[in-house]
């Protein structure tokens, strides 16, 4: 399984959500700071789900990169988040 299916895995069964996009947004960062040279690097998630109705900002950007875990956010430089 690759790295996009694993976020979208865990933000799956984490948040069971209305909306979810993930784009690997690596080649656009290659040769920059924190590109590894294994294309995945650099990512973006957009994600609605009723569960973060109540959360504020913070909130939501805590519980999305705890969803991840440390084993997937140990693997990535950058991470995007468009969360409603």
């Amino acid at each position: 399984m690759g790295l996009a299916e694993e976020i979208r895995s865990r933000l799956q069964e984490a948040f069971a959500p209305t909306r979810l996009e993930v784009r690997n947004d690596s080649a656009r960062h290659a040769g920059h700071a924190g590109d590894d040279g294994t294309g995945e690097s650099h990512w973006h998630v957009a994600i609605e789900a009723p569960a973060f109705a109540d959360m504020s900002r913070l909130a939501r950007h805590r519980a999305v990169h705890d969803a991840l875990g440390p084993d997937i956010m140990g693997r990535i430089h950058a991470l995007g988040l468009e969360i409603g």
